[in-house]
């Protein structure tokens, strides 16, 4: 899992039938400090993210894993939204 900052939403009128009515966000990969690592990759919300929200990605096949994204092509897949960040 990574973290990232949400920062945008993507609008794909046509795509594969294992995406329909799944939302996608553009997220910044970030460390616990909030600094950019990755800019710009598209997930799909699994959760209700919104812009601006902290949440946790899953990549790769564990994208897929979250209910109701078995067998769609996901590489990335917001499976949490992350309230708190404490660093030690």
């Amino acid at each position: 899992m990574r973290l990232a900052r949400i920062t945008g939403t993507a609008t794909a009128t046509l795509k594969d039938a294992g995406l329909a009515g799944k939302a996608l966000l553009i997220a910044d990969i970030v460390d616990g400090n909030d600094t950019v690592l990755e800019a710009a990759i598209v997930a799909v919300d699994t959760v209700g993210a919104g812009v601006g929200d902290t949440v946790l990605i899953a990549t790769g096949s564990a994208a897929r894993m979250p209910t109701g994204t078995a067998g769609a092509p996901i590489d990335a897949s917001i499976i949490a939204i992350v309230e708190h960040i404490s660093l030690i």
